[in-house]
């Protein structure tokens, strides 16, 4: 019984941190704009570029990277000796989960948010450091060459539970002990595909919203 009250404040100290509005801060002190109620609602890194520029949206994208990394430090820091090494994987999944849950469903915001891709990448570097500069890649990548944030975002879901479970079969000293992180990293990416179904249905439908330099093309053409 210990052990669950433990995994629930881990739990609880990942939504506190997931569920600060970074987004919505910067964009109300920078443009005076509610973002909630600008372009697609949301309060992550793309929405606060479309609605504050470009330097809003990397700020908001690096907190929203920073505060998933945070829930992940505190666990560490609180529970390590309590809950040793078997349990103490559990508690920092459960907080890297709900950092995404509270980034998209905000006690702050009256349960909105973004999509969850920012602290996800966070609680995972947090885990294994590489995985940030391979979601920057991933994600810079793919805006690069296709202009939907939405296809980043589920593409990086999908590459943080491949990368666990590459550790973890690979026998890697640290990431061969636990299948928690895998398991994390699998129920975060269920997470942002959910919060993403709008988006999904207009990339099949051919009407998802495109950003970034492919954008900007598509506008010349038009002016042409």
């Amino acid at each position: 019984m210990e052990k669950v009250i433990y995994l629930l404040l881990a739990g609880l100290l990942g939504y506190l941190f997931g569920a600060i509005p970074f987004g919505y801060i910067y964009v109300k002190t920078f443009k005076g704009i509610d973002i909630t109620r600008y372009g697609s609602g949301r309060t992550g890194g793309t929405n606060s570029y479309r609605a504050a520029g470009l330097w809003v949206g990397v700020l908001t994208a690096f907190s929203d990277v920073i505060k998933g990394f945070a829930g992940i430090w505190l666990t560490r820091a609180l529970f390590s000796s309590a809950l040793g090494e078997t349990w103490l994987p559990w508690a920092i999944a459960v907080a890297g989960v709900m950092a995404v849950v509270g980034h998209n469903w905000s006690i702050f915001l009256k349960w909105s948010g973004g999509a969850g891709t920012g602290p996800n990448v966070g609680w995972a570097a947090a885990i294994w450091w590489p995985m940030f500069p391979i979601g920057f890649l991933v994600m810079g990548a793919l805006l690069l060459l296709i202009g939907m944030a939405s296809i980043a975002s589920l593409a990086m879901a999908a590459v943080v539970p491949i990368l666990f479970a590459v550790l973890y079969f690979a026998g890697i000293p640290g990431y061969d002990g636990t299948l928690a992180y895998t398991i994390g990293g699998i129920v975060a990416a269920a997470i942002i595909a959910w919060a993403l179904r709008p988006n999904i249905k207009r990339v099949l439908d051919g009407t998802e919203r495109i950003v970034g330099p492919r954008a900007r093309a598509a506008a010349r053409r038009k002016q042409a």
